[in-house]
């Protein structure tokens, strides 16, 4: 939750490139723990550490302790919602396409 009690949303958690390669990373594996995420980037832990508590807070990645080490797993579900929106303009685009492709065979 953010600082208004309110889910961050999807979108804003995605437009971050660090946060989409931190998506990624996990879409690989099961779960990963905070210090193999970190080796993956040029910032340090504390810098990471926040990206994943934005995606945490969008509901894009879940976290267990396990001993002393905190493990994050990718929850795919919240990206519905991008997929759907993204899907409307796929349908929109294809049509186009296809418009441009009859005028085309007809000269």
């Amino acid at each position: 939750m953010n600082d208004k009690g309110q889910e961050r949303d999807v979108y804003v958690a995605v437009a971050d490139p660090t946060r989409r390669k931190l998506l990624r990373l996990l879409s690989e594996v099961e779960e990963l723990p905070l210090h193999e995420l970190t080796a993956q980037f040029q910032m340090g832990r504390t810098a990471v550490s926040k990206h994943l508590a934005i995606l945490k807070e969008a509901g894009l990645v879940t976290d267990r302790k396990v001993g002393r080490e905190t493990r994050y797993r990718l929850n795919a579900a919240p990206l519905s919602e991008i997929k759907d929106w993204v899907s409307h303009y796929e349908k929109f685009w294809k049509e186009k396409a296809l418009l441009l492709k009859n005028l085309l065979e007809e000269e």
